[in-house]
């Protein structure tokens, strides 16, 4: 007997989520429209481990004895430091600098999978998620910058997001850079801080000019007020230093409005990036509702060195909770020449884009756009008798279906009848075969449609109309299986598409 105050407790990991059959099939369904965007595109798949060595991972990870701070890491035998990658754009670096003879250039390619954060989860905030990139190494023109955000735009209308409801937003880091440095945060040495600046930035739309000035000061609490929530330390910026940067980054800004920012060389090269990247989607046909130049967008990885895209849902969409909400970003990139230049010591210029799979997929399916409706549960063939020969009736009978591309399945449980029949509702089974001795005995079996009978003993209450509804269960020689249950089936979805 098992002692019961030694059992293990069952309980998931903060920060992680399992996932259903259903969210499966719509990821899978979602994604496969994306692939066919990217492939559209002239993108090839790839696909890197899940594990990479601590140090290719990137400069933005922090320099201590143990780097685990934003990242899940562990040394090997040889007390090598490995760590789960943070995103996929690191590991597409490190192949690419590994295999630049043979890789074809620009090497474009895209791939799908988990990335790791150690950080404290919260509402709406995971440390496993999947991300769906796609990434062109190799172009140093812009061109190849607007030509993703010209692909996010078509990924989102492919997937049934109509137009007025997502925009697809452009700025250039370079922009940003320009006034970092104008305003003194220039240099490495101020590499902490402009971090601290950039993530203050990216959100703007969360917390307001005036929640982000305090980010860029002295520090903000969670709560709003002082003690209330956590406490986020600021970058340290004076009043006219953060006033600077949100003149710099409002969502329409413009040059010329702060003549010491203007007169920047990095800040008017990013300024004219972005009217190239403008001119060339305007060419291509798409309009400021679907590409917009925006300052607001920054990225608060400090690797983009140039463009940088974000994907942002506008319709306002309920949530889980059925709170209406606007979801904003499902999807962001950039430019980022300096990762594989770290491996090779000369420049390479890179660029890419990322989908948050999980955030956009319920996005989608709270829109209507996303279900798994077209997986039908399998038809189940009831265990009446165990004996060893009733079995292999059974199991033949599964075969049979099996092989005329009908899922199905023998119950392997241990109960009777009643168990099974509610086994099957509870997976949503819309046909059960029953054979007992008396059935088998004649060479038939009963054949009941579980979609057509919930229906009618919710619906049906009158015993004439009982009668001529479509019969709930039918007996059929055994040879007639296939036939009926296909009948049965294509019955079923001319009901559930009408």
């Amino acid at each position: 007997m098992v002692d019961k105050s030694e059992k293990t407790k069952a309980r998931l990991p903060r920060g992680f989520a399992d996932r259903s059959a259903e969210d499966i099939r719509a990821v899978e369904k979602m994604m496969a429209t994306i692939r066919s965007v990217y492939e559209l595109y002239g993108f090839e798949p790839a696909d890197q481990p899940l594990i990479e060595y601590t140090d290719a991972l990137g400069k933005f990870l922090p320099d201590q004895d143990r780097p685990n701070e934003g990242v899940f890491s562990f040394q090997d035998d040889d007390e090598q430091w490995l760590s789960l990658r943070y995103d996929l754009t690191a590991p597409t670096a490190r192949f690419v600098a590994e295999n630049y003879e043979r890789l074809p250039k620009p090497y474009r390619s895209y791939r799908s999978g988990w990335v790791f954060r150690n950080e404290k989860p919260g509402p709406g905030r995971f440390r496993q998620f999947m991300q769906f990139d796609a990434d062109t190494i190799g172009t140093p023109g812009v061109a190849a910058d607007a030509e993703m955000a010209m692909m996010m735009a078509d990924v989102m209308e492919a997937l049934g997001v109509k137009r007025g409801d997502y925009v697809i937003r452009v700025n250039n880091r370079k922009v940003l850079d320009g006034v970092l440095e104008a305003i003194g945060l220039g240099g490495d040495e101020n590499a902490g801080r402009r971090l601290t600046v950039l993530r203050a930035i990216d959100k703007l739309d969360k917390l307001g000019p005036e929640g982000v000035k305090l980010l860029l000061g002295p520090g903000r609490w969670d709560g709003g007020k002082e003690g209330e929530g956590d406490f986020a330390k600021g970058a340290g910026l004076n009043n006219g230093q953060a006033e600077a940067v949100l003149q710099a980054t409002a969502r329409n800004a413009l040059a010329g409005q702060d003549s010491m920012v203007n007169s920047n060389a990095t800040y008017q090269q990013g300024v004219g990036e972005l009217a190239v990247i403008e001119a060339l989607v305007r060419a291509a046909g798409y309009g400021e509702d679907r590409i917009a130049m925006d300052r607001s967008v920054v990225r608060g990885l400090e690797y983009y060195t140039g463009p940088v895209f974000e994907a942002e849902l506008l319709a306002e969409i309920p949530n889980e909770d059925g709170q209406i909400v606007r979801f904003g970003s499902v999807g962001g990139g950039g430019r980022y020449d300096g990762l594989v230049s770290r491996f090779r010591g000369e420049p390479v210029p890179a660029t890419g884009f990322s989908i948050g799979v999980s955030r956009l997929m319920t996005a989608l399916k709270n829109l209507g756009k996303l279900d798994s409706a077209d997986v039908i549960a399998p038809v189940v063939v009831l265990v009446m008798d165990k004996d060893t020969e009733s079995l292999g009736r059974y199991q033949k009978m599964v075969s049979d279906l099996r092989a005329a591309g009908i899922r199905s399945e023998m119950y392997l449980g241990g109960a009777g009848m009643k168990a099974q029949l509610k086994y099957a509702d509870r997976r949503g089974c819309p046909i059960a075969i029953i054979q007992g001795g008396d059935e088998r005995a004649k060479g038939e079996l009963q054949i009941k449609d579980l979609i057509e009978g919930a229906r009618m003993s919710a619906e049906i209450t009158d015993n004439a109309e009982w009668r001529a509804a479509r019969p709930a269960q039918v007996t059929v020689a055994e040879g007639e299986l296939v036939a009926e249950v296909k009948k049965i089936l294509a019955a079923q979805a001319e009901e559930r598409y009408k």
